[in-house]
């Protein structure tokens, strides 16, 4: 698939911007600051219906205005060409409006349409940062395969949100609790078993699926003769001989771990099993990459998830939209190049760069200068 149009209108610092976009490498070049990750930005959001930049909508909307726009043509592909309309309005404090083909939809259904696979400096923290990093990326490629995960995550937040509510408030009143609030606290241990089920299955499946196209692009990045592979570390953590591919499997192992936590949870306010408090485990050869690998073996795994994500999207009939937001800046030479190697057959692939000779010469393509909010085509 690709993009064949892209307006934004007051977001970030757009006024209004309206590109003509065609398939193959489009690379956005200028000084930091213009506004370049601005216009990637905007099409993760219509992809994912979130940000790799911030977690709230309000940066998102250009100053004194009260809601931003995005519109996309996408193309099916280039030997299929039929299209869709997109159209995303962004209404911070209040719900998000959006439209396919000029049909009020809910939100998610954008995320059906149109897939991306991100690449940022960003991405080192899968390997070196916290366990939220790493659950991010796996939900962000749950999602990408089965869009309807953007609304199981969504659905478990406002449960989590609501239990925990619960269980502060039983916290304040020393830990104990009376028979109302311990029905009401079991309604939404049953919410949680249901949406934290669903997920589960998915990210193990993902994981399991991911990891032929990790091992291997791990392989043609690194130098070393090293293997890379990832591992699901669950806070449920089931009996050995369980199949974890089964949904029951996850749904009693949650629950028997909720119950053996209850009397913690009620007194730390706080729940503390469930996919919100899972981790990926990630390996270089026998040792754990967090604390063992060096900066560059990190940067290879990191691309190699990103990589595998792509290729493992591609195995299924999707070819996502590539996104490289400022990557080249951070990679050597070799790095560069083996990453261009993978996605120079891509149908359309979308690249940031302050620095032009940043880019590979095999990745130039159709470019644009990007100063202070106007996009202007660079002729050959």
């Amino acid at each position: 698939m690709y993009l064949s149009d892209l307006s934004l209108t007051a977001f970030r610092n757009y006024q209004q911007a309206d590109l003509a976009l065609c398939p193959g490498i489009i690379v956005f070049t200028g000084a930091n600051g213009q506004g370049k990750t601005n216009l990637v930005e905007a099409v993760e959001y219509l992809s994912t219906l979130g940000s790799h930049r911030t977690p709230n909508d309000a940066p998102l909307v250009l100053r004194d205005e009260t809601q931003a726009v995005l519109r996309a043509k996408v193309v099916a592909g280039v030997a299929d060409p039929r299209t869709m309309q997109l159209e995303l309005e962004i209404n911070p404090g209040a719900a998000n409006r959006a439209r396919v083909n000029r049909v009020p939809s809910p939100p998610r259904q954008l995320a059906a349409v149109l897939r991306t696979v991100l690449f940022t400096p960003d991405d080192l923290e899968n390997v070196k940062g916290g366990p939220a990093t790493r659950r991010d990326f796996i939900d962000t490629l749950v999602s990408a395969r089965w869009p309807r995960f953007i609304g199981v995550r969504s659905d478990l937040a406002k449960v989590l949100k609501q239990r925990n509510a619960l269980l502060k408030q039983v916290a304040h009143a020393g830990g104990r609790l009376d028979e109302s609030t311990a029905i009401t606290l079991d309604v939404w241990d049953e919410r949680l078993l249901g949406f934290a089920t669903e997920l589960l299955v998915a990210r193990v499946a993902t994981l399991r699926d991911l990891a032929p196209y990790l091992a291997a692009g791990y392989a043609s990045i690194s130098p070393t003769s090293e293997s890379a592979a990832a591992s699901y570390l669950p806070t449920a953590i089931p009996p050995a001989d369980a199949d974890p591919t089964l949904p029951e499997t996850w749904r009693e192992a949650v629950a028997v771990a909720l119950q053996a936590k209850r009397n913690e949870e009620l007194r730390a306010g706080v729940t503390l099993v469930g996919p919100h408090r899972d981790d990926i485990n990630l390996n270089i050869g026998v040792f754990p990459a967090k604390g063992y690998a060096s900066h560059g073996e990190s940067w290879s795994l990191a691309l190699a998830l990103k990589l595998a994500a792509y290729h493992l999207l591609r195995a299924e009939g999707v070819n996502p939209v590539l996104i490289l937001d400022d990557v080249f800046a951070e990679l050597d030479e070799h790095r560069r190049a083996r990453l261009a190697s993978h996605i120079g057959a891509a149908e359309q692939v979308l690249i940031t760069a302050a620095v032009d000779d940043d880019v590979p010469e095999v990745l130039r393509g159709t470019r644009f200068r990007v100063e202070a909010g106007t996009v202007i085509p660079i002729g050959d």
